[in-house]
């Protein structure tokens, strides 16, 4: 990939999608991870306002602080930028009272503990449209090409509800590729992916069961070969990644297809 090309691409596409919107700009959640760190850095480049926004609940404080400090350098270097901190942690814990007075005997606790992850990132999403709302700007989506179209790796409606996606038809790889360009700190380039949704310091590994670079080798040969490659030259843990790969994929289907509309015929319609 020719990275200052994909760059400068980006930049533009977001300068024209912006400008064809009649929006003032662009909002972006900032976890300290190297997707947002990367996106939000491409949004401030383009010279339109920005409101990078860190929301953490009951975040680690290595998460925060790289964080943090992700959004300091970005505020000193570009004029346009203005920083949000939201701490949503009162909010979460008074939603998973609630939740869990009224429905938490009905799931085991793996079950409850995913339902409240992918809470944390509903409250995210419902916040990042608050402040876009009062200031007339766009939701600006930092998930990547396997998490969005290959293992649908984000929460439905939380980090997968946004108005635009920069950086979703590149690979993590391409992502961190991009990350060195820009001069993302080294905390966050060297940082274990994660989702942060968890009250444990589990990485996107741990729950996934593949790294990201077994991820795209897997949705490589997906788009090659489709759900029945030839295996006999796999390794035993290729064809395990594959597996996991392809029941991630199916069984996410439903974050990457659009809403399924029932259409009603005009002789059922006009009776």
């Amino acid at each position: 990939m020719n990275t200052q090309k994909a760059i400068e691409y980006i930049e533009e596409w977001l300068k024209n999608y912006l400008g064809g919107s009649g929006m003032n700009g662009f909002v972006v959640g900032v976890s300290g991870g190297i997707d947002s760190a990367v996106v939000s850095t491409l949004c401030a480049r383009t010279g339109e306002n920005v409101v990078v926004m860190n929301m953490p609940i009951h975040q680690s404080k290595a998460e925060i602080t790289r964080g943090e400090k992700h959004i300091d350098l970005l505020c000193e270097k570009y004029a346009n930028v203005t920083a949000l901190n939201i701490d949503l942690t009162t909010v979460y814990d008074t939603f998973r009272e609630v939740y869990e007075g009224e429905m938490g005997d009905e799931a085991s606790r793996e079950t409850r503990l995913l339902v409240l992850g992918n809470s944390r990132s509903r409250l995210r999403m419902t916040t990042l449209y608050a402040v876009a709302g009062t200031q007339k700007m766009l939701v600006c989506g930092t998930g990547n090409k396997v998490e969005d179209f290959g293992v649908g790796f984000y929460t439905k409606y939380g980090d997968g509800g946004v108005d635009l996606s920069p950086i979703a038809d590149l690979n993590k790889s391409e992502v961190y590729q991009l990350g060195n360009a820009l001069r993302v700190i080294p905390e966050i380039l060297n940082a274990q992916p994660t989702d942060g949704l968890w009250d444990d310091d589990r990485t996107d590994e741990d729950q996934i069961g593949a790294t990201y670079e077994e991820l795209e080798w897997a949705m490589n040969a997906w788009e090659k070969e489709g759900e029945n490659p030839e295996r006999q030259n796999f390794t035993s843990r290729q064809k395990m990644v594959f597996d996991i790969f392809l029941k991630r994929h199916i069984a996410n289907k439903h974050k990457m297809q659009p809403i399924p509309v029932c259409e009603i015929s005009d002789e059922i319609k006009k009776g």
